[in-house]
């Protein structure tokens, strides 16, 4: 029995680094050539850097191409037992299916602890070491003050939020402010200013930001007791140099404990959670990607009962499909806290593993 585990996890592991190897390059390509190429072609990096770049990406699509590349093991090497009658002589020998995938299924949630680390702490940060390497060099780095979609104090009861920014170039750019107003001799707290602008510039002084000047601006000022619509072509703001106590990061690169801290923090502020626990709830249940596409791989690679390793990507394409659907689902609803939608990433690993144990159970008693 040992032997026979032995022979079937090195088969496993062999076809395992094939494909997360492939599986990965294909997915770094498509970062390498719009990101890491702009690098080299910004003329002020070198190949060694460039290298390093790559090396950052790595545990980034690593993420993906791990359980991806697990599945399609499992489906190309279970369809091979079956189609060359292995499968067939382990059960007269009187072994299970049961048994015979027991190491394989093992090593898979081994592999989800590996996820699981690489999900919630070394992609997020490959990511960010990333974006601070690319910026280093493409953009002024004096100017990274304001972080790229999160909200930041622009100064006393103002709130900056941009969409996009680019060294001190800022696009889709939303500020508001409050303000107390006495009505009756009832001190209240309203809102006094929503602007949205077009583009801004932020003005740096002594290498510290002090001014930000507003492009085709519009939205509502409080004037007496009442929001008044207005627009222009230009405003300038005074900012505080609070704006230089660092970079901001982004829900989806933050790490896992960031995430918690953040939720901590929001919650004590009264802010909707519901986009801080997609991003936690997707970098927990899809670390449990692995076991999920291993339960379903192994029974679909013994009834596809076939050595061509075409047959086994197809369907390892047609089950990614279905699996990151729900992703891509979850993180679209993230603006619909009434449908929770961090809940949608459970729901293709439950899936997968109710009808792969299913599939599993029922190839054991050759059904």
């Amino acid at each position: 029995m040992r032997t026979l585990h032995l022979y079937l996890l090195r088969q496993l592991s062999a076809t395992l680094v094939v494909t997360v190897g492939v599986f990965t390059l294909v997915l770094l390509l498509g970062n390498v050539l719009r990101e890491v190429l702009d690098l080299m072609a910004s003329g002020q990096a070198s190949f060694a850097l460039a290298a390093k770049a790559v090396g950052l990406l790595i545990p980034f699509v690593l993420a993906f191409s791990l359980p991806i590349g697990l599945l399609t093991a499992s489906l190309l090497v279970f369809g091979r037992f079956s189609a060359d009658q292995e499968l067939t002589a382990v059960r007269a020998g009187g072994i299970s299916l049961v048994t015979l995938a027991l190491p394989v299924v093992v090593l898979s949630v081994l592999l989800c602890g590996v996820c699981a680390v690489v999900n919630m702490q070394v992609a997020p940060a490959a990511r960010v070491a990333f974006k601070a390497l690319r910026d280093s060099v493409l953009l002024d780095p004096k100017a990274q003050f304001i972080p790229e979609g999160r909200y930041v104090a622009l100064g006393p009861d103002l709130t900056l939020f941009a969409h996009e920014v680019r060294g001190r170039e800022l696009r889709d750019v939303l500020i508001s402010g409050t303000t107390n107003l006495v009505k009756g001799g009832v001190t209240n707290r309203v809102p006094s200013l929503e602007v949205w602008a077009a583009t801004a510039e932020l003005v740096l002084s002594n290498a510290f930001p002090s001014m930000l000047v507003l492009r085709k601006v519009q939205g509502l000022v409080l004037t007496g007791d009442d929001l008044q619509p207005f627009y222009t072509e230009e405003i300038p703001y005074a900012v505080s140099a609070g704006l230089a106590s660092g970079q901001g990061l982004k829900l989806n690169e933050m790490t896992f404990s960031q995430l918690r801290a953040e939720r901590r923090l929001r919650a004590s502020q009264g802010v909707n959670l519901t986009p801080v626990d997609v991003q936690l709830h997707r970098q927990l249940a899809f670390s449990f990607a692995c076991v999920s596409f291993t339960l379903v791989g192994i029974p679909l690679g013994i009834r596809a009962h076939r050595r061509e390793t075409n047959i086994g990507i197809a369907v390892a394409l047609l089950l990614l499909t279905v699996y990151y659907s729900f992703v891509i689902l979850g993180q679209a609803l993230e603006a619909r806290p009434d449908l929770h939608p961090e809940l949608m990433f459970w729901i293709p690993n439950f899936l997968f593993q109710g009808i792969g144990g299913a599939l599993l159970w029922r190839a054991d008693r050759g059904v």
